[in-house]
This record gives C-alpha cells, sequence and structure tokens, in this order.
C-alpha cells in the first residue's frame, strides 16, 4: 500500500474503531473489514490495539445498506415501479460517482411490507438489523410508529407517503423525500378557491389509512373536508360513494386516494365511470388524483390508451384535474429507455409499462446517499439523527428532474396541473405550482372544465389561517346576528309555548270536537242493559227513560237502572252513552295519569282519523278521576273471541272466510298507513251488528310510549299470539312489527278455523307454550286439520307462522290471495241469504267499486289492443263511429327491410320453426322502435315497414327517427340467432325514401290503416336493390338528413337502377356521431355469388340435404 493510500485508510481505520468499539452510537450493519479483525475480543486493550494497526491493511469501507421498503407483493401496481431495478441503478450509479467519497459502499435490499397496517407494523418491528437505514414506509398508518422505531435504532427513515406528518410534526430520524402532498393540495385548491373538499378511498387498507391521514392533515391547514369515504368493491359501490357526495352538497373538489387509473388503477377507472353513469362529470365537481403527486406522469409526447379505448372513461376524465411533478425536459419513460440502451439496466423492459414511481425511488435513494455524505464530511459521525439532520441545502439531478431542498429540509420540486381537452387521450399542462410561494401559474393552455362550466367557490378567508372562517363571513357580525336570532326565537317560543297550552286546552275541553271527555260528558250502562240489546230490546226505553233524557243526566247523580242503588262510573263499568251513540271504553291501566301530554293528542289526532269499513274508530279520549280510557264505538256482536266461543252461534265456512277477509283488509288499511297494531288478537277484533269484523286497539302502544307510561310485561295468556321474534326481544315486543302482525293474524285463523283459543290443540299450559315458541327447536305451532278448512287458506296460515319473519307474505298478498278462496264452493243457503242481506249494504259499494274497476281494467285493455292496431286517433274516431277520412302527408320517411335469403331459411325450416323466427325477430324490433317516434304500418312475410311523419307530424325530424331506428335495428340484428339453426346469420337489408304519401282506413271487416303513393313504392325499391348487413339510402332522404346536421355517416354507393324509376344516385347510412353501438360488418361481394340469398356453406349439413330435397320436389 502506498503512502499516500495509507493516511487516509489509517484515519478511517481509527475512526471505524472509534465507532464500534468506544462509542455509544449504533454501528452500521454489514461492514466490510477482514475477517480476523471481526473475531478479536473488543475489551481487551492489546487486542484492540492490534486491530488498530491491522485496520489499514484489510479495510476497504463500510457498507450502508439502503433498505426499501413497500408492498412490493401484495400490491401487483406499486410492484410495476420495479423496486429491485430502481434501487440497484440508484446504488450503482452513486458507487460509481466520484463527487461521492469512498467512505460508504452503497448496497440496497428489497423489504417487503404486508398490506394490512397491523401486520406491516409488525413485519417492521423485526427489521432493525435488516439495514441501515430506511426507504419508506409506503403504508402512512404506521409512519409515526415506524418513526419513532427508528428513532429508537438510531437510524435514517425517508419517506414519501406519510401525510399524517406534513404539518410540523417532526421525528428526528425521519426526513421527506417529496414535498408535502397537503401543501400542494392546499396551493392548488387555495387557487382555484375549493375549501369544501370530499377524500374518497380505496377498499385497500394502505389506501383507506391514507384517506384518513390526509382528511386529517387538511382540516389542520383550515379546509372543511366532511367526507371521508371508502369505495366498497362490488358494482354499487362507486355509485353509492357518489350518491353519499351528492346529498352532502356543496362539495367542490374530490380527492382520490388510490392508484391512478393511468397507472393501471382498477378502483379509479371503476369510480371514474360511475361518476360519468351519474351524470356527475358535468362541472358541479372536480377530481384529483392524490396517487400522482407522487411521481412524475409523462404527458408531453405521451398518450395514455386507457383514455383512448374507453369513451365513458374519457368522459368523465374531463372534469379530473392531474396534480403531477415536472420533469426538467426528458420525460420518464424516455430517459428509462436510455438507461436500458447504456446498459445500466440489464433487463428487458418496456418504459412504457413501468410505473413513473421507479424515479420516485431513485430519487429517494439518491436523496439518502447525498444526506449520508453531508453528515459524514461536516459531522463525522454519520447516524440516523445527523443524517435527517443535514438533508438542509441539497442540490441534485434527479431521474428526470432538478430537485432542491431548502434549509430545513423540505424538498422543492416543480408541479404541474393537468388537463385533457375534453376529447382526446394527452394531457396538457396547464398551471404550473410554485411550492416557494404557494401560488399557481398559468402556462399557455386552459382549463377545459365539462360543458365550460367550474365549481363553485368558497370564501377566501378559509385559506388564510389567521381568520377565523364562518362561510366566509365576519365572525363579529356573525356572532351579532346569532345573538339576536337568538333573542328573537327565544322570545317566539315563549309566546308560542304560552298559546299553543291555551289553544289546547280550548280544543281538549270545549268546542264540538273536543278531544278530551269527562264524566259530564258521558252516561254510564251497566253491563245486563248492553246484554238485553244484543238480545233485541230497544234501545231507546232502557228502564223507561229516553235516549235525550239520558244526554241531561249526569252519572254520579242518577243511575240508569232504576232496579239498582249503585251509580255506574268509568270505575265498574265499560260501556256509555255519548251524544245518543253507544260507545265502549277501552281502559289504559298500566299506569297512573295526572294529565294528558301535549304530544299524545298529536298521535291521537293522527290514529283519529283513520277511517275504514273494517277499523273500528277512536272517537276521543276520557280522562276523569284518575282514568285514562280510549272512546271508540260499541259493537253490538262483541269480540271474535266471544263470537267464536258462543256455541249457538253457526259457523260455515261462508261466514268464517267473510269475517276473515274483513280483518285482512283492515290491517292491510293499517299497513298502508305505516301504522303497527302490535297487539292484535282475537279479543281485539269487535263484530257489530251487521257482522261486519272491525279491529280496535290499533296505536294503543303509541299512546303509551307518548303519555311515558312504564311497559308490564303481559300474561303468558295475552302471550299467545306474539310472533317468536317479538318475544325474544322486550323492546321490539312493546312496539310491534309488520311482520308480527302478520303472525297474529294466523294466530287467528286458527282460532277462527277450529272454534278453539290458540294452541288449544296442545295440552299445554299458557308459559309452557310460550317458551316453545321463543326457544325451538322444536317449531312449536298449533295443530290444523286440513279437512278444516279449504288447503289455500291453510296454506296462507301456515305461511303467516313462518318462523322466519322475512318468509311471511304481507296483507296485501294475503288479500289478492283470500279473494279466491271460496269462488265456485257451494255454502249453506239460510246462513247465506242472512249474511248477504245483512252485509249487502255495505258491501254494494264496494262491489260495485270492484266491478267498475274490473270493467276500466278491462276497457284498457281493449283501447290498449286498439291502438296498437290502429293510430290513437284513428282507433278513438272508430270507436266514436266518426268517418276516418284519407290524410295527405307533404314529408313522411318510409322504412322497408326483409330477411336475406329467406326462401332459403323457409325451404330448409319446418313452419313452426319459421313462424318462431319471425315472432323472435319482430318482437326484438318491435321493442326497438318503442324509443323512437315512428309508427309501425304493417308486416308481411318477412318484410317489415315503419313510417315516421304520420299519423303525427313531426316537421322534418321523421327522416333522423326512422334512420336512428334503422342503426339500431342493424346493431341488434348482428347478435340475433336463430333458436333451430344458431349457426346460420340472419341478415336483413334496409331500405329507406322519404317523400309524401297518403294514409287512411280500408275495410270495414279487420280495417288496416294504410299508405298509398309513389314514396311507399320507391322506399320498397330501395329496399329490394339493397345489399346484407347495409341501410340503403335515397337521394331525398338524405338531403333531408344532410339538412339536420346531425353527424350521420353517409356513403355514395352509385348509381342504382331502381325499376320503374331507372337509374339514380343511391347512398349508404354507415353511422352516426355518438353512435357507439356495434353495427355488423356487410359481408364480401364475391364475383358470381348472389347477393340476395344464403350461400349453401352458412347451412349445416343436416339443414342442407332437407334444403335439396325441397328444391328437388319443386
Amino acid at each position: 500500500m502506498s503512502p499516500s493510500r495509507a493516511a487516509p485508510s489509517l484515519r478511517l481505520a481509527f475512526q471505524l474503531l472509534l465507532l464500534l468499539g468506544w462509542s455509544e452510537i449504533p454501528a452500521w450493519p454489514g461492514g466490510r473489514v477482514c475477517q480476523a479483525a471481526d473475531q478479536q475480543d473488543h475489551g481487551d486493550g492489546r487486542l484492540g490495539l492490534l486491530i488498530g494497526l491491522c485496520l489499514p491493511l484489510c479495510i476497504q469501507s463500510v457498507t450502508f445498506k439502503v433498505g426499501l421498503l413497500g408492498p412490493w407483493t401484495c400490491d401487483p401496481i406499486f410492484s410495476r415501479a420495479l423496486p429491485d431495478v430502481a434501487a440497484k441503478l440508484a446504488t450503482d450509479r452513486i458507487n460509481k460517482d466520484p463527487s461521492f467519497s469512498r467512505g460508504y459502499w452503497f448496497d440496497y435490499v428489497l423489504l417487503d411490507e404486508e398490506c394490512q397496517t397491523s401486520r406491516a407494523l409488525a413485519g417492521f418491528v423485526r427489521l432493525e438489523l435488516s439495514a441501515s437505514g430506511f426507504i419508506g414506509p409506503l403504508n402512512p398508518g404506521y409512519c409515526v410508529a415506524a418513526g419513532l422505531l427508528a428513532e429508537s435504532w438510531n437510524k435514517p427513515v425517508f419517506s414519501w407517503s406519510c401525510p399524517g406528518l406534513d404539518d410540523g410534526e417532526t421525528l428526528p430520524t425521519f426526513a421527506r423525500t417529496l414535498p408535502p402532498t397537503t401543501q400542494v393540495l392546499f396551493a392548488v385548491l387555495k387557487h382555484f378557491r375549493w375549501a369544501r373538499v370530499a377524500v374518497v378511498t380505496s377498499g385497500r387498507e394502505l389506501w383507506a389509512q391514507t384517506g384518513r391521514e390526509l382528511a386529517a392533515s387538511l382540516q389542520r391547514w383550515g379546509l372543511s373536508v366532511p367526507l371521508v369515504l371508502t369505495m366498497e368493491t362490488g358494482a354499487r359501490g362507486a355509485a353509492r360513494v357518489l350518491r353519499q357526495i351528492e346529498e352532502v352538497g356543496k362539495v367542490r373538489a374530490v380527492i382520490l386516494c388510490m392508484h391512478s387509473v393511468l397507472v393501471g388503477g382498477s378502483e379509479q377507472r371503476r369510480l371514474l365511470e360511475a361518476v360519468e353513469r351519474e351524470k356527475m362529470a358535468d362541472g358541479t365537481y372536480v377530481f384529483l388524483p392524490y396517487d400522482t403527486l407522487h411521481y412524475s406522469l409523462p404527458y408531453r409526447n405521451s398518450s395514455h390508451p386507457v383514455l383512448a379505448s374507453n369513451p365513458r372513461l374519457r368522459q368523465s376524465y374531463d372534469a379530473v384535474l392531474t396534480i403531477t411533478m415536472d420533469s426538467r425536459g426528458k420525460e420518464f419513460p424516455e430517459v428509462l429507455g436510455e438507461a436500458v440502451e447504456r446498459g445500466e439496466i440489464q433487463a428487458s423492459l418496456q418504459p412504457a409499462q413501468v410505473s413513473p414511481l421507479f424515479g420516485t425511488i431513485y430519487n429517494s435513494i439518491l436523496l439518502l446517499a447525498k444526506a449520508i455524505e453531508l453528515a459524514y464530511h461536516k459531522a463525522r459521525w454519520v447516524t440516523g439523527r445527523t443524517v435527517a439532520w443535514h438533508t438542509s441545502e441539497i442540490e441534485f439531478d434527479g431521474f428526470n428532474q432538478r430537485l432542491r431542498t431548502t434549509k430545513d429540509g423540505e424538498v422543492i420540486a416543480d408541479y404541474v396541473v393537468l388537463d385533457t381537452d375534453g376529447t382526446g387521450s394527452k394531457l396538457r399542462a396547464t398551471h404550473a405550482i410554485d411550492l416557494a410561494t404557494g401560488s399557481l401559474k398559468p402556462l399557455d393552455q386552459a382549463i377545459h372544465f365539462p360543458r365550460g362550466l367550474m365549481p363553485g367557490t368558497d370564501a377566501s378567508c378559509w385559506f388564510d389561517a389567521k381568520e377565523v372562517c364562518v362561510e366566509g363571513v365576519d365572525p363579529a357580525y356573525v356572532l351579532l346576528i346569532f345573538a339576536l336570532v337568538s333573542a328573537v326565537i327565544l322570545v317566539v317560543a315563549t309566546l308560542a309555548y304560552y298559546l299553543r297550552n291555551h289553544i289546547q286546552k280550548v280544543h281538549l275541553l270545549r268546542g264540538s270536537n273536543k278531544f278530551l271527555l269527562n264524566m259530564d260528558d258521558l252516561v254510564f250502562i251497566n253491563t245486563q242493559l248492553s246484554r238485553k240489546r244484543l238480545n233485541g230490546e230497544t234501545e231507546m226505553s232502557i228502564s223507561g227513560k229516553s235516549v235525550s233524557d239520558f244526554k241531561s243526566t249526569k252519572t254520579p247523580k242518577n243511575s240508569i237502572s232504576g232496579k239498582s242503588a249503585m251509580v255506574l262510573t268509568a270505575e265498574n263499568t265499560s260501556v256509555a252513552i255519548y251524544e245518543g251513540d253507544w260507545v265502549w271504553l277501552k281502559k289504559i291501566t298500566d299506569g297512573t295519569f295526572v294529565e294528558i301530554r301535549p304530544s299524545t293528542k298529536i298521535v291521537f289526532t293522527k290514529i283519529q282519523q283513520m277511517r275504514h269499513e273494517n277499523v273500528n274508530p277512536f272517537l276521543s279520549l276520557f280522562f276523569d278521576c284518575g282514568i285514562l280510557a280510549i272512546v271508540t264505538e260499541h259493537c253490538s256482536r262483541g269480540s271474535l273471541e266471544d263470537l267464536i266461543a258462543n256455541v249457538d252461534m253457526k259457523l260455515d265456512w261462508m261466514f268464517k272466510s267473510s269475517l276473515l277477509l274483513d280483518l285482512v283488509k283492515g290491517m292491510k288499511f293499517l299497513h298502508h298507513r305505516d301504522l303497527i297494531h302490535g297487539r292484535l288478537k282475537s279479543r281485539n277484533c269487535v263484530v257489530d251488528g251487521r257482522f261486519v269484523l272491525k279491529i280496535t286497539d290499533y296505536g294503543y302502544n303509541e299512546l303509551l310510549e307518548t303519555q311515558k307510561v312504564t311497559w308490564l310485561m303481559p300474561n303468558p295468556e295475552d302471550r299467545l299470539w306474539t310472533a317468536p321474534e317479538l318475544l325474544r326481544d322486550p323492546s321490539l315486543e312493546r312496539k310491534g312489527t309488520f311482520r308480527g302482525d302478520v303472525y297474529s293474524f294466523s294466530i287467528i285463523m286458527q282460532e277462527l278455523i277450529v272454534r278453539g283459543p290458540p294452541f288449544s290443540m296442545l295440552e299445554l299450559s299458557p308459559s309452557d307454550i310460550v317458551k316453545k315458541v321463543q326457544k325451538p327447536p322444536p317449531l312449536c305451532r298449533p295443530s290444523v286439520s286440513v279437512d278444516q278448512a279449504p288447503v289455500e287458506c291453510i296454506q296462507i296460515m301456515r305461511q303467516c307462522w313462518s318462523e322466519q319473519p322475512d318468509r311471511r307474505p304481507t296483507f296485501e298478498q294475503i288479500f289478492d290471495q283470500f279473494k279466491n278462496i271460496n269462488k265456485g264452493k257451494k255454502t249453506n243457503i239460510i246462513d247465506s241469504m242472512l249474511r248477504m242481506l245483512e252485509q249487502y249494504s255495505s258491501n254494494l259499494e264496494d262491489l260495485i267499486r270492484e266491478r267498475t274497476e274490473e270493467l276500466e281494467i278491462e276497457k284498457q285493455k281493449t283501447d290498449r289492443l286498439l291502438t296498437q292496431m290502429l293510430p290513437p286517433s284513428v282507433a278513438q274516431a272508430l270507436k266514436t263511429g266518426d268517418p276516418v277520412e284519407p290524410e295527405h302527408f307533404e314529408q313522411v320517411t318510409i322504412y322497408f327491410s326483409d330477411i336475406v335469403g329467406f326462401t332459403t331459411i323457409s325451404a330448409m325450416s319446418d313452419p313452426i320453426e319459421v313462424v318462431d323466427l319471425l315472432n323472435d325477430l319482430y318482437t326484438l324490433f318491435d321493442a326497438i322502435i318503442g324509443s323512437h317516434d315512428v309508427y309501425k304500418v304493417e308486416t308481411i312475410g318477412d318484410a317489415y315497414m315503419v313510417a315516421s311523419g304520420l299519423p303525427t307530424r313531426n316537421e322534418n325530424r321523421h327522416a333522423a327517427e326512422i334512420s336512428n331506428m334503422s342503426l339500431d335495428i342493424l346493431s341488434s340484428i348482428g347478435t340475433f340467432k336463430m333458436r333451430h339453426v344458431p349457426d346460420v346469420p340472419v341478415r336483413i337489408r334496409i331500405g329507406l325514401h322519404s317523400g309524401p304519401c297518403v294514409a287512411g282506413v280500408v275495410g270495414l271487416t279487420m280495417p288496416r290503416y294504410c299508405l298509398f303513393g309513389d314514396t311507399v313504392n320507391t322506399a320498397s325499391r330501395m329496399e329490394s336493390t339493397g345489399l346484407p348487413y347495409r341501410i340503403h339510402l335515397s337521394q331525398s332522404t338524405v338531403n333531408i338528413l344532410r339538412s339536420l346536421n346531425l353527424g350521420y355517416k353517409i356513403e355514395l354507393r352509385g348509381k342504382t337502377e331502381l325499376k320503374g324509376k331507372g337509374i339514380e344516385d343511391t347512398f349508404w347510412l354507415v353511422g352516426r356521431e355518438g353512435f357507439n353501438k356495434p353495427i355488423p360488418t356487410p359481408p364480401d361481394l364475391l364475383p358470381g355469388a348472389s347477393n340476395h340469398g344464403l350461400n349453401l356453406d352458412e347451412i349445416p349439413p343436416e339443414r342442407r340435404q332437407k334444403l335439396m330435397k325441397a328444391r328437388n320436389l319443386k
């Protein structure tokens, strides 16, 4: 070793000795010292001296191993940045660069990061000895934790992906390799004054963490971030996210934390396609990809195939502004290609397929090496802290841009705002971002906002850290307005409270429609007199008094019955007379009542308005002497439970089904009004004197809730009608559910069918039954024989008591099934006559209404069928008997089409197969013409005739309507297959012609709407002289289409001989601007081949034999 080289080596050896043996600073792993020296004991002074003498002879340099940390395996798009290639290129150039001292030899190692944050952090904890310093992590979810661990290890951590550390929070061994992304975004948002921002992230946890960190950072900068949404992976995930953004309102910018669609991000592609579908690419919102902030996206000489090949994505990308690092001249693919050509990169790769994040990885390693070099020369102690400290005032050439750092270590890079022109696949720079001043400089190209509309702007105070912004209004002024408004509201609320209480008291106790009754308003009747009324005694002479006498008699002073000295009150009877009518008091016995709450009146008023023939109306509330009761109409036949238990009452199936149908109609009415009964039992169904069943006790639970009554668990006898899911949830049992009402109905059905109590066939106590229903298996339900009721009825009952609530039918569905149960069955004549006489007056109106509705439905069907055969105006004239005069139309366009080779197809097919073919084809055509302003005239065999401009004139739009329809039909025929021979193509010829014609109705038997005139003949000639898969146009139609200037693509066919017309110029219609549906390619014209039939090669062998046989017979 020469003396000139010995001195530096000796100096380096002593420094390394101090680092490794006599310093408390952790050593870098992987030092290239000779093996003999590494095996010595540092505690022995003599061995230390020996090492000191040996080191100058055997040491080369210390290896600094860069750990490149990222999700290289679990995220394929990150792996497209080729981190291994980028790190090798960077370290090779650093090691060969003479501007770096030889004190360190740089090497690298790829460290794979899990995509799940918790597992990624757990993996990082084990990496202390794997590297001397780290580039990463890419998951911001554990940036702070990684920085703290690196601080304890005294190793540098350089990362570009930690938005949570963008706001001044520093870690002594952490440094950024790119400018803070929040600062860049804030500069753009401030320039355009977009303060309300939503953040949408991919479903991957790495991006979800990024979105949350970014939103928190933007909020610390003073911006409003009302939404941080994670897009679900399903088909509707993107649409659901966009709807949430629309619902919030006033959102200006949407930041997309996910892989950019320009580098292969499928989540962003789905989201932007949904933006176009949801009509949100209209200038209301601007979308900012977050991923592109981390690299230099090529744009000068590059187009993006993903935009060129996807029209929907290209249209929605017009609402996207892409912010990315600018290059210094040559863009990323060009610089990468030069490195490949120079042989610096040995792998064979296509630069266009490599993610631009390659350059960011390269720049990060280069910045780390520069910082180590400065720390080595200035501090002489290369540790995590000194390396992070010496990142200031560095200027170097990155992969394809010039980078520098400030005195505070912040990286300064050039950024640009990119936009499309709304139609192409290239990006163009519209603004340059100056991070030093936080401003944007406009460039030559202006931003192309969709429809020329940019999102709305927010107040400038959002972007001023010294102001407290309240939608751009001065805070002191806002505070004053708030104080005044609060004072006014307080005064108004106080006055309204007192006025409301006064008015409520007036409505409660006075007037004809008073809401609250007391003892003075009712005359109570004993139960014996109630039974006499049921037996037919007149209500007008009870104990020798008339009803008019009862109105002036006060209950506490006089008893109604002269045979009893007991005074009748609400405590000992539930029957009373109110304004001449008998009423029933449903007492609320679950609590003690002092007053009626205002909310109770609101709820009761709603319930009071329920009016239906099968719902017992609520008249008023009774409140007196501490008793609260609901006043309803009195039904003389008692409850359904009483009727079932009355053995003297004969109930045949006609009677039972009528009662059940009444119950279904009443419950259907309540459920349509969104009212849950919750207490449906046979005893809560009452029957009036005409044997009409009415439901009562509905709304009972709501009244208890408004009165704040403590709910008590009912007795087991009262819970036999309760659904199993309600038995398991007391809070749900108190409120009830719609499906729970259906279950209760099934138990009432069982009572009525077997004429016995619930579960009467099971020899169990009510408490045991409730326990078995509540906790299956086995499933506990009543047992009903199939001979006790129609099978359909039993089937309905079993469906209604299904264990799974979702499988129970609704009352609407039950009603539809129940109407058909009794049709065609004999019933008891006497009972049926009685029933018919008693219910005739109430059911006649419904019967007439139902019949009228059925008649109206049939009339609509007839009218619909007639309008399908004739134009509506003609059909209306024929119905009214008016003559239909022929009508002349100045300009119409007529369409003719037929099937090429239909004769051949018919010869090789059975008649039924030909019918199926025509039916399938014309059904397809009929569906298409429904979306166009056209009229189908007729079909004759394989010919299909349509006209536009008649019977309703549409100016000169008739040619466009027929042309659009023809393109749609031609597109659909390309995928049409015959059922019996799917391999044989179905080709059609289409001919169009425009001109005048006369239309009128011909014939009396099976009248038809026909067209007459030379225009019809010419259109037919255009079809017959056309070619397969072609739309043949006449000169008149072409003139109209060109005058409309709608972008129709028309090609000149040339001279064509038309029978009876001579030789004329004709044209092909081949498309229209904006029409993106595929059109079948016309077959090539072979010399000598027929243009009006099928080739034998296109016919399957088995069908070919049948065809030849048919031809031989001819």
